[in-house]
């Protein structure tokens, strides 16, 4: 029988003690629990925030003329992060309050994200010169605010009890002043509550002083699957003016991503479809075709692009099903939605199945993310060749590091 190996610590500084109190009371889970936890994920993943020195599974960063700084919020697992570090950025604070993405996103850059937005100070977050969010879309109403004025009550991101998540942007634009956003959302987001989402969103970025840009912009230009999202960029009109030469990216050139791109050649018979399963889906959907509906499962042409991947697709597969000789069509493996998804392959798949397939599902194509960011920083560049601004040069990484670990007592160990 192995010897129980014991540590003893004294003396533990109170702000570090109230943070575990903090941390193991959100987490329900004891003292020892929680730190046995942080020590686990120390010596797992090398994370510079904690014992040993982090080495990034894939290198992302591109050197650059135009060095620029961002925070990443509603992180998920850092397509975004992918994107702008790619265009030349360092991510100095990222947010995410999904436990299984922040162990992903702590495995891949050596980050350990925020978890609540709502409970950080917004002048404690570094500064910064790109506000990236791929925030979560909640009903807005502007006939809810008109209300509140006339009564004499606080609205939009002054209402604490009823704020939207896009109001604690709203709320860190207005402490920080980045010089730019890169925001992103599903493209109902338009016309999400007869167009007064949108409506709330422009008109409150454009109150804070921001020029705002939107376009929606399809995946399957740069991946093989059929992706549309909302990319909304704003600049601060004080540093650019209203004349602000920003254009968003052209599709690549050439042939177009097919699904063969992608597919293993070799795959686990468990992703095949049982018996049982294949004829639910197919008995579902015969169900909804004679009522008229279109609801049903997707085979997918290995020649062509995939539906949009969702967060549900670890429930059956059945919108991007692979068809297969002789055998039921099969599940996407985790690995091909890495590639789906325009990931780095190298990346390692550090949760379960269930939980990769919800990542990704949720995730944001990092191609696109850098392509936005690269015309951003075009307009950086017309900015400080007409001397409009200079970029202060980003803070070392270990300075960085150090600087979120004594400010916000963030340990990668936690995730």
């Amino acid at each position: 029988m192995a010897k129980k190996q014991n540590i003893l610590l004294r003396d533990v500084p109170q702000n570090i003690y109230t943070w575990i109190e903090s941390q193991r009371h959100t987490r329900r889970v004891s003292q020892k629990e929680f730190l046995l936890k942080i020590l686990e994920t120390a010596a797992t993943y090398n994370v510079s925030d904690t014992l040993f020195p982090f080495t990034p599974a894939v290198s992302f960063h591109r050197p650059t003329e135009t060095p620029f700084t961002f925070i990443d919020l509603f992180a998920g697992i850092g397509g975004m992060h992918i994107g702008l570090e790619k265009a030349g950025g360092e991510c100095v604070f990222a947010c995410e309050w999904d436990k299984h993405s922040q162990k992903t996103y702590t495995a891949w850059f050596g980050i350990c994200p925020h978890g609540d937005i709502k409970k950080i100070a917004p002048e404690d977050i570094p500064d910064h010169n790109i506000l990236a969010a791929g925030f979560p879309c909640q009903p807005f109403s502007i006939a809810g605010v008109s209300k509140k004025q006339s009564m004499g009550r606080p609205h939009g991101f002054q209402d604490e009890k009823q704020g939207n998540l896009f109001f604690d942007i709203a709320k860190i634009v207005e402490a920080k002043r980045p010089q730019a956003l890169i925001l992103e959302n599903v493209k109902n987001l338009l016309s999400h509550d007869k167009g007064r989402t949108w409506t709330v969103i422009k008109t409150t970025l454009e109150d804070l002083g921001y020029k705002v840009f939107h376009k929606v912009i399809d995946a399957k230009d740069y991946v093989p699957q059929h992706r549309e999202r909302i990319f909304i960029v704003a600049f601060d009109t004080k540093v650019f003016g209203d004349n602000i030469p920003f254009e968003y990216p052209t599709p690549p050139a050439g042939r177009k991503p097919r699904l063969s791109d992608i597919l293993e050649k070799k795959c686990d018979p468990r992703y095949t479809l049982s018996d049982h399963l294949w004829s639910y889906l197919q008995k579902y959907a015969q169900k909804h075709k004679e009522k008229g509906n279109g609801f049903g499962f997707g085979l997918a042409s290995p020649e062509s692009n995939s539906r949009t991947l969702s967060a549900r697709y670890h429930k059956d597969g059945s919108e991007i099903l692979i068809p297969q000789k002789g055998r039921n069509p099969r599940r996407l493996t985790p690995k091909e939605c890495v590639k789906l998804m325009g990931f780095p392959e190298e990346l390692p798949i550090v949760v379960s199945d269930t939980q990769a397939y919800r990542q990704f599902g949720n995730a944001l194509v990092p191609p696109i993310a850098e392509s936005v960011a690269n015309q951003v920083v075009k307009v950086f560049q017309w900015a400080e060749k007409n001397k409009k601004m200079t970029l202060p040069k980003p803070a070392k990484k270990n300075a960085v590091a150090e600087s979120r670990k004594e400010k916000y007592h963030v340990t990668a160990g936690a995730c």
